[in-house]
């Protein structure tokens, strides 16, 4: 009875002893697992219930997971942030999936690189990483089954689009099945112990350009070398004397170079969005954005964009992007990359891509996928 009266005054603010708080932490953390290893066995039912000779990626569900998250979301009341229940979560469903093999995720590589950032980010720590060379490569995996996904960098809100992983659309069966937001911190890092001693700064022209001004400030007059990743710039900078690197801070511990400064981003809220590749299309989430590649027969004809987007605004669906590409089928001949909110199978939204559909001379659906969970 005291112990209970005790425990009643913890919870109404009164501060327990250190060695009952610690066994009531023991307590919980029994608990947790208990619960955890209870979802475990509870995917494996899913597993077990969809058939014996199925793979990883079979069972996998970005739309389920997307709202995993939210639900997970929505509940917190703290004291951990959003952003820690989210990744919690995350790593939980990563564990459960993999229990019998882990998902293989190709990006654009190699190691310690934004790209890799955003795998772990959106499918958690128990995946198999992929590290290729080029986007063509990540694209050719997964087309190819040797991946059962991949992440690729689509734009960045200090720099644009990355053209080529548009372009690669046009000729590729892929399809969009998610989208990762990662905040870019850039970091500058070398072997030196001094600014000074800097020679020349090596990095993937988007970061050189996303640190434009302080580089400015601070290293005026240094050579700044592009290159294809950070991590290739950060390879320099452990290999050649006076080379500098920018890249996130994950790339210094994996080549051992020192942070010579931190966050020197020009732009606090700089971010990247990356996309999901896989094999095909998956069901609503509940807040879902749909990509279309599109082309109207004659873009030079008065009035052929705003005929083509019409049916969007008269279902009342919103448009949230849209970027034009050389077609490469002939001279001065453009598609559209469109981003639209919504999903495909949405009632409101099919009516205006039926529509739409009829006015196009090229018309894909290139995916419809939860919206990034933050």
């Amino acid at each position: 009875m005291a112990e209970r009266t005790r425990s009643k005054k913890a919870l109404s603010g009164g501060v327990l002893p250190l060695e009952q708080i610690r066994g009531r932490i023991d307590a919980v953390d029994e608990q947790i697992q208990k619960l955890i290893n209870e979802r475990a066995a509870l995917a494996q039912q899913v597993g077990i219930s969809k058939g014996s000779g199925g793979r990883t990626v079979d069972f996998y569900r970005p739309e389920r997971e997307a709202q995993v998250l939210r639900q997970a979301r929505a509940r917190n009341k703290g004291p951990l942030r959003n952003e820690e229940v989210l990744r919690l979560f995350r790593e939980i469903m990563s564990a459960c999936l993999a229990q019998q093999e882990p998902l293989k995720v190709a990006f654009l590589g190699p190691e310690g690189t934004f790209s890799q950032s955003a795998v772990l980010t959106h499918f958690g720590h128990s995946v198999r990483a992929l590290p290729l060379i080029s986007i063509d490569e990540v694209f050719h995996e997964v087309e190819a089954g040797n991946a059962d996904f991949g992440v690729v960098p689509i734009e960045n809100s200090s720099e644009g689009t990355v053209n080529h992983t548009l372009d690669r659309f046009l000729t590729s069966p892929l399809k969009i099945c998610g989208e990762v937001e990662v905040r870019i911190r850039q970091f500058l890092m070398g072997r030196m112990n001094s600014l000074t001693r800097i020679a020349r700064v090596c990095s993937h022209p988007q970061s050189l350009a996303q640190c434009r001004e302080w580089l400015d400030e601070h290293l005026q007059g240094v050579e700044q070398v592009a290159v294809s990743s950070n991590a290739e710039g950060a390879r320099r900078a452990r290999d050649e004397q006076g080379t500098a690197a920018i890249a996130g801070d994950t790339a210094a511990e994996v080549y051992g170079l020192k942070v010579l400064a931190a966050q020197i981003e020009d732009r606090a809220d700089n971010t990247t969005r990356f996309l999901v590749l896989g094999r095909k299309l998956f069901a609503p989430s509940g807040e879902d954005r749909t990509t279309l590649l599109v082309s109207v027969g004659h873009t030079d004809a008065p009035g052929a964009l705003h005929r083509l987007l019409e049916p969007l605004a008269r279902h009342r669906v919103s448009l949230t992007r849209i970027e034009s590409r050389p077609s490469r089928r002939r001279k001065w001949d453009y598609v559209f990359f469109i981003d639209l909110e919504g999903h495909a199978g949405d009632p409101h939204v099919a009516r205006a891509l039926t529509a739409l559909k009829k006015r196009a001379s090229l018309f894909r659906v290139l995916g419809s996928y939860p919206r990034a969970v933050q």
